[in-house]
């Protein structure tokens, strides 16, 4: 582990040495990193089928709240794994990627938080000491923001970043402050101390801890309603830093919430694993219906990483449930589903965002009504994002498909096992799944029929060309990663098989594969039997005496009103008409007409809008204290000293 992160370190410092050459940094940086990336797979590969565990400390009789303190268990050996799969692709794509930075920001500078924000994940999922994880958790954060601003020539990004900052700051209060409650009942930041000495701490407090993390981890992970920093800060990044975060940093959330809600904090009570529950399903649900009223393609892309942070949840909430209700076999179903969900997001989400990047990088712009036709132009990206839309989209025989059965699956038991009122909440979350998966469904209709499909309404269509070769290796590679993870999920369904003696749940997606591929060739024979005599002809569409072009096609405006007007209840979306006439008189006949359908923030509007006026007035109130007297400084200083110490002690 320590010969990774010195990987990492090497390629960080070696960007900022060789800056003055884009290229040879660019080489550099990449390079190291899919070096680091190749070598933490075969470590953590090698974790896996030989089940070690590995733990290394520095300072620790020295200085122990203070020790270096790494500890690789199988938690951590399976974020490793994500974290180096998806940084060796990333790296592979960014090869020719970052070219088009060349001369106008420093590369040796990107190339260097590049790799920062990787050890900072890294040592994120491997620190056992609760100081030295907040540094890691600093390090990832700081990094990123930087990743976030690097094109700091557009204001909006500039701002994202600062957005990014305050929430992710915000988060790490409520972290610092869990970890100083775990301490005041504990007497150490020591993962394994804090979990030997959990029954000590009173359950309220423990209660305390559970939201304080909740609140913490969720920020960082995307849930509702903390997710605000996430749709600005993606799109913003560079296209093979968005890959990272959305596909990785988000789930180092994940990791801490499995690792103090299922392991420090045992034994938890049920409601702990339903308020998880009810989040999964609002954040699920939310995040879909708000990618569906998006236009800009990474912003789009952005909601629906907060739609499956909730369909992660829900495999994580069932699971806590079981555990409290003393159930293991199914509690690790719940698990599985949950973990599988993480690993398979990763692959299909940063895929995503990769398609994305190149087809911004041809157009230059991420709007996607200047899109349409691009198939014809770049047919290997327009195939990637189709195989990226239909995992997300949990189409079979794709991977989301079969992390997603798994969570129902789990939901089902919940459903079936349990009493009256837990189970109207799996309903509840049963539900939220299956409109998500609708919903998304019809998101990604939209956003591969407005980008790849139709006549192009880009005025530069001419200059477009296919992605470069490297862009195309990490697309294609997730691409069947995504179609191998599907095909070989029996697998670690047979594993939950085992441990978990629920045979008839877990060996349904076998079933359903078998069943597809009957249906399929039913209708294959069938066609044939249909078609076999009869001619094609083809021939010109029918274009009502008119020439046909991109202004005939449906928008992905058009495409999403519908839906939009459905739950306009929670989206409130308002429209806006500008039309322009060709002379003041005439005003039945107009030159122009511009429709334009925007949705209200509700989050801004119902949460934030209403916390920042409380903010503002106890600001104003503490303002009063500023009475520019050095001793009434030296007394409010005073007072805090003895209320820390009251609680200290």
């Amino acid at each position: 582990m320590i010969n990774l992160i010195i990987i990492f370190l090497i390629g960080a410092f070696g960007s900022l040495i060789l800056q003055r050459d884009d290229r040879l940094a660019n080489i550099w940086s990449n390079s190291l990193a899919i070096i680091g990336a190749l070598w933490g797979l075969i470590f953590s590969i090698t974790n896996f089928l030989y089940r070690t565990n590995s733990t290394f400390i520095i300072g620790k009789n020295t200085l122990p709240i203070l020790s270096l303190s790494l500890k690789i268990d199988q938690l951590s050996t399976f974020f490793i794994f994500i974290i180096s799969l998806i940084t060796l692709f990333s790296s592979i794509y960014a090869l020719d990627y970052v070219k088009h930075y060349f001369k106008k920001y420093n590369i040796g500078a990107l190339g260097f938080f590049f790799h920062l924000f990787i050890v900072g994940m890294l040592l994120v999922v491997t620190s056992s000491n609760g100081i030295f994880f907040l540094i890691a958790w600093e390090i990832m954060s700081v990094a990123s923001y930087f990743l976030v601003i690097y094109d700091r020539n557009d204001l909006k990004n500039v701002q994202a970043g600062f957005t990014y900052l305050v929430m992710t700051h915000i988060g790490t209060v409520f972290i610092i402050i869990a970890f100083l409650i775990m301490y005041r009942f504990t007497g150490s930041f020591d993962f394994d101390a804090i979990k030997s000495g959990s029954l000590s701490i009173p359950q309220l407090m423990k209660n305390v801890i559970f939201i304080l993390a909740l609140i913490g981890f969720g920020t960082k992970a995307g849930i509702v309603p903390f997710h605000i920093w996430l749709p600005v800060a993606h799109p913003a990044a560079p296209s093979h830093v968005s890959a990272l975060m959305s596909g990785v940093m988000i789930k180092t959330g994940i990791y801490m919430m499995i690792r103090i809600f299922l392991d420090l904090m045992q034994p938890v009570p049920v409601w702990w694993g339903l308020l998880i529950l009810i989040i999964g399903s609002i954040s699920s649900l939310l995040g879909v219906l708000f990618a569906l009223t998006e236009h800009d393609i990474k912003k789009l892309l952005a909601y629906h990483s907060i739609e499956n942070i909730g369909i992660i949840l829900l495999g994580l909430g069932s699971s806590l449930t079981f555990t409290s209700l003393n159930m293991p076999g199914l509690a690790l179903l719940s698990l599985t589903a949950s973990l599988f969900h993480t690993l398979n997001h990763a692959t299909f989400k940063s895929l995503l965002f990769m398609g994305a990047g190149a087809v911004i990088k041809e157009t230059h712009t991420r709007n996607m009504e200047e899109y349409g036709g691009l198939i014809r132009y770049m047919p290997q990206t327009a195939l990637f994002f189709l195989v990226g839309s239909m995992a997300i989209s949990a189409l079979p025989p794709f991977n989301g498909f079969f992390s997603e059965w798994l969570t129902y699956q789990a939901l089902f038991q919940g459903i079936f096992t349990l009493d009256s009122t837990i189970k109207w909440i799996f309903i509840f979350a049963t539900g939220s799944l299956a409109f998500t998966g609708g919903l998304a469904l019809a998101c990604f209709v939209k956003a591969f029929g407005a980008t790849f499909l139709a006549r192009s309404r880009s005025e530069e269509k001419h200059q477009i060309k296919e992605a470069p070769l490297s862009l195309r290796i990490g697309m294609g590679g997730l691409s069947l990663l995504t179609l191998i993870l599907g095909i070989f999920s029996g697998k670690i369904i047979t594993f939950a098989q085992k441990n978990v003696h629920l045979s008839s749940s877990v060996s349904a997606p076998n079933f359903f594969l078998s069943f597809l591929v009957i249906i399929l060739a039913v209708i294959l024979i069938a066609r044939y039997l249909i078609n076999k005599n009869q001619k094609e002809i083809v021939s010109g569409t029918w274009d009502c005496g008119t020439t046909l072009g991109p202004r005939m096609e449906i928008t992905a405006t058009g495409f999403a009103r519908s839906i939009i007007l459905i739950f306009k209840g929670i989206l409130k979306p308002t429209i806006q008409h500008d039309i322009e006439y060709h002379d003041s008189e005439n005003r039945y006949l107009p030159k122009s007409k511009l429709v334009t359908l925007k949705v209200q923030d509700i989050h801004h509007s119902y949460f934030y809008q209403p916390l920042k006026q409380i903010i503002n007035i106890i600001s104003f109130k503490i303002k009063r204290t500023q009475s520019g007297i050095t001793n009434a400084y030296i007394l409010y200083i005073f007072i805090a000293l003895i209320v820390a110490l009251f609680f200290i002690l």
